[in-house]
């Protein structure tokens, strides 16, 4: 059984830590998504016709809505928790109070969705105020935001588990994050890829992010059910996955 106290008291613990810093921490992982919908929203897009059925600039949007939704909660879960657990070793000194190791990854898994959701709720403000959206939008997304961060911060628990070093996290940015980033149709419609590059795309987690919100963008939600089921087993796998890695490292190097 988990104890869903201490679960959260590791997420209050990050929290109340990240609260003395939350200003410059907010702006660092909002500055890059939004210096990429202004340069490419505003300027590339006044060169070019519409895109996937609206402007390039409302396009785009939805897509720097699903990026800061994968990078935020990714950095947390890499180096932040990291740190924690293998220089600072706060996780040991956590874990000689009666909580667990499962319920420590637990609490850093939801504390780093959560860090994720504050980023991507100041990027949705943003778009809001840009006047891309409506009401509807902006509720549902939240659906698909949350789902999101915490398949995000599976995933990054994984390879934080697997990590001999901070360095180590560079072949996860370069191998994994970059394509995402640029083949799961954020920038543009994965259609332009050749078909077997698109093919692989199709399967990203980023991508079926992006086809999800897209989706309620344009009120088309024939797809949503199968894409959030998706979603959510991407995300239950990480975590679970997070969890038996990470427990398998305690036993073989206690950190």
């Amino acid at each position: 059984m988990i104890n869903f106290h201490a679960v959260f008291q590791v997420w209050r613990r990050n929290f109340l830590v990240w609260r003395k810093l939350a200003l410059p921490s907010l702006l660092g992982n909002v500055v890059d998504p939004v210096m990429a919908l202004m340069a490419f929203g505003l300027g590339l897009g006044s060169m070019l016709p519409n895109v996937g059925g609206m402007p390039y600039l409302n396009y785009l949007a939805v897509g720097a809505v699903c990026i800061s939704a994968m990078n935020a909660p990714t950095f947390e879960a890499l180096y932040s928790a990291f740190s924690r657990m293998h220089t600072q070793k706060t996780w040991q000194v956590i874990m000689n109070t009666p909580v667990r190791l499962r319920e420590v990854v637990l609490g850093e898994c939801s504390w780093a969705a959560s860090k994720g959701l504050i980023s991507t709720g100041a990027m949705l403000l943003i778009v809001a105020l840009l006047g891309i959206g409506d009401v509807q939008f902006w509720i549902l997304s939240w659906l698909v935001l949350i789902l999101a961060c915490l398949m995000f911060a599976g995933f990054g628990l994984c390879i934080n588990a697997r990590a001999p070093s901070y360095d180590f996290f560079m072949f996860y940015f370069t191998l994994v994050v970059t394509p995402m980033t640029f083949l799961s149709g954020a920038f543009f419609p994965r259609e332009q890829l050749p078909e077997w590059l698109m093919r692989v795309a199709d399967y990203m987690p980023l991508s079926v992010v992006v086809d999800a919100l897209r989706g309620i963008y344009a009120r088309d939600f024939s797809m949503l059910p199968a894409l959030l089921a998706q979603m959510a087993v991407y995300a239950t796998v990480g975590i679970g996955l997070a969890i038996f890695l990470t427990e398998r490292r305690f036993k073989r190097k206690g950190a």
